[in-house]
């Protein structure tokens, strides 16, 4: 089942051009990982310094595979040097439950 992942993260400002280098190495490193399908970068409308990233996976055991990968916690220990706090994960599953294969 297609895998929504939603990351959201607070900059310090002042570092968009550093940020914005790391997000475009992130996601050149995710669109090599097996069950990658598409990411996005949304800046918050009232907040600039907060970005949401929603990446697309072809199921949850591929994107869990990435986020414990090595390269990408080097690239998240890097992300952190400019955030202000933790990055918050939240992940989803595309769909409603009860409608595909195998739901209960």
């Amino acid at each position: 089942m297609l895998a929504k992942i939603l990351i959201k993260r607070r900059f310090k400002k002042g570092c968009n051009k550093e940020v914005l280098a790391l997000l475009n190495e992130f996601r050149a490193g995710a669109m090599n990982q097996r069950g990658y399908i598409s990411g996005e970068t949304l800046v918050d409308s009232r907040d600039p310094q907060t970005l949401v990233v929603i990446g697309t996976w072809q199921d949850m055991d591929s994107w869990h595979r990435w986020k414990e990968n090595r390269a990408r916690r080097t690239f998240e220990a890097m992300m952190e040097i400019y955030q202000e706090g933790p990055a918050q994960y939240e992940e989803y599953f595309l769909g409603v439950p009860g409608t595909h294969e195998g739901d209960e």
